[in-house]
């Protein structure tokens, strides 16, 4: 399937995403010489240096390498060469997956969590930031009043909204998006706090989906001269920007985290394990 998209869609390249330490997205780019070539690089993936992304990994045994998971492949919305992107999972040079990373860690859980119960983990996230620009000193928000506001009080509304589509092109599961309470100028600067909300999924594709959000985000504020946070916290006395992870339990298409209209057994013991 992946092979046909690219013969009928003229795509080019293709791009290997994956988090190092550091928790930001690298890329390893591949131009398509011939079919061979990509059959090639889609089925035993590419070796990399891992001690260039883990701490952990020592030089003299450095050797990962990087399969792509091809449930995860997205066009690029941002390369001018048409692209298709994909993350990856990492392996050790025997071909095992690597045990220290988080994004196998994670797979673990969530096995472990359904050999044992039967049911599935699912989670949202909530993805709070600020965007920073220069004050235009025009219809001024209200400090600390920005929940929910419209333009033009609300400066960042399109970008945003453009975000969520580019998310959405990536595979990205939105339930809304909105401006957030944090709204103030400092030093000429404007810094206006939004949010994009997810649906739940399986947790192991809600971090696939925060993670290629943020790349995403970064990567049109940059394009559009904006600088990005997503810290905390990053002044006293303005609101603060939270990462809400919200979870569920699921069993034959059945949320099962309440029952008759109250916690069920089945949340009360997942609330008391956590």
């Amino acid at each position: 399937d992946i092979k046909r998209y690219i013969q009928q869609n003229g795509i080019r390249m293709v791009n290997f995403m994956y988090p190092a330490g550091d928790g930001r997205l690298k890329t390893l780019n591949f131009v398509i010489n011939n079919q061979a070539y990509l059959d090639a690089i889609l089925t035993c993936g590419e070796r990399v240096d891992g001690s260039s992304l883990f701490p952990f990994i020592e030089a003299g045994s450095s050797d990962l390498y990087v399969i792509p998971r091809f449930r995860t492949a997205f066009l690029d919305p941002f390369a001018e060469i048409p692209t298709l992107s994909m993350l990856c999972s990492f392996f050790n040079k025997d071909g095992e997956p690597l045990e220290s990373s988080p994004e196998h860690t994670l797979h673990k859980a969530c096995k472990a969590f359904n050999e044992v119960t039967g049911m599935e983990f699912q989670a949202m996230g909530e993805l709070e930031y600020y965007v920073i620009a220069p004050d235009t000193n025009m219809f001024e928000a209200t400090d600390q009043k920005g929940y929910h506001e419209s333009a033009p009080y609300a400066k960042f509304n399109d970008f945003r909204t453009q975000c969520m589509a580019y998310i959405a092109q990536a595979g990205g599961q939105i339930k809304y998006g909105h401006s957030e309470v944090g709204n103030f100028t400092l030093n000429g600067m404007i810094y206006e706090q939004n949010e994009i909300e997810f649906l739940p999924v399986n947790a192991e594709d809600a971090a696939d989906q925060l993670m290629i959000a943020k790349w995403i985000i970064r990567n049109l504020a940059y394009k559009h001269g904006y600088n990005i946070t997503f810290a905390p916290k990053i002044t006293t006395g303005k609101a603060g920007s939270g990462l809400h992870i919200h979870m569920r339990i699921m069993k034959d298409g059945q949320n099962q985290m309440l029952k008759e209209g109250v916690l069920s057994e089945t949340a009360r013991k997942a609330i008391a394990g956590m």
